[in-house]
């Protein structure tokens, strides 16, 4: 077990940290109010704050929530905007209620969604975004030359809590829907198939467009790049890792595994 860099960074400059279980206890409630606090940002908390903490702070609790609410409300927001396709993406400053991420906007800054992005590194950019947005915004919520505005929930698009079973590719797919799946999913759960009886995660992926083979079956191309068809084109595999062994390029897995041209992926 280790500390957030967060926790890590308040121990340095002597900021206390509280690190409730809950906050739904009348007990953690009066510490929190101890504090006295005249504003709470609220930032990958996971969980719902109960009335009586939203109405402490005079300036409200406040979110960077990484989406352009109303869409993708919920915890996975960015895998979501990357397996839905969606060409820009945001963060969200927003006034919390007691709904799942259905609280008042703020202000919100826009992000495109480029083919080299992944889950991983477009969380880190948004959030980079929230913080500067956060910077530049508050002190207009504060003084009131900032309002907040409703979300319209007609527009609203949910996400669910990530699971395993999330990254398992269906070969029936497009191999554009794959690419933004492995995408979407990584680290985790990452996007992976079964060969032989043993898990295969595939690393990084891209589509090809054309060809005609069945789901599933591993190919060479024509440029001889290794290939698996899908519902809809072929997906080129360029970097995967068999159960139990080491990460390896494509090439070097075949010449290792030649038996794997040919396979039909579980």
């Amino acid at each position: 077990m280790e500390p957030s860099p967060v926790k890590t960074r308040a121990q340095e400059l002597h900021i206390p940290v509280l690190q409730p279980a809950t906050l739904r206890n009348s007990a953690a409630i009066g510490e929190f109010s101890e504090l006295k606090p005249d504003i709470v940002i609220v930032v990958a908390y996971g969980r719902l704050l109960p009335a009586g903490v939203l109405e402490l702070p005079r300036f409200g609790c406040l979110n960077l929530h990484p989406s352009l609410l109303p869409r993708h409300r919920g915890p996975s927001p960015v895998p979501g905007a990357i397996l839905n396709g969606d060409d820009t993406t945001g963060v969200t400053l927003m006034l919390l209620d007691e709904g799942m991420d259905t609280g008042p906007v703020i202000a919100q800054r826009t992000r495109n969604i480029f083919p080299s992005d992944d889950a991983e590194s477009l969380t880190n950019e948004l959030f980079r975004d929230g913080a500067d947005l956060l910077g530049v915004a508050l002190p207009g919520w504060v003084s009131g030359d900032m309002p907040a505005r409703p979300q319209d929930d007609a527009l609203a698009t949910h996400t669910s809590k990530m699971e395993r079973a999330d990254g398992l590719a269906d070969w029936s797919r497009s191999a554009e829907y794959l690419w933004r799946q492995q995408r979407a999913f990584k680290p985790w759960p990452g996007l992976h198939t079964a060969w032989g009886g043993k898990e295969i995660k595939l690393l990084e992926v891209s589509p090809l467009p054309g060809g005609s083979v069945e789901p599933g079956t591993v190919v060479r191309t024509d440029t001889d790049r290794l290939a698996v068809g899908t519902g809809e084109g072929l997906l080129a595999v360029h970097r995967l890792q068999l159960e139990g062994r080491r990460p390896a390029d494509a090439s070097d897995f075949v010449r290792g595994y030649p038996d794997f041209v040919g396979a039909r992926l579980g």
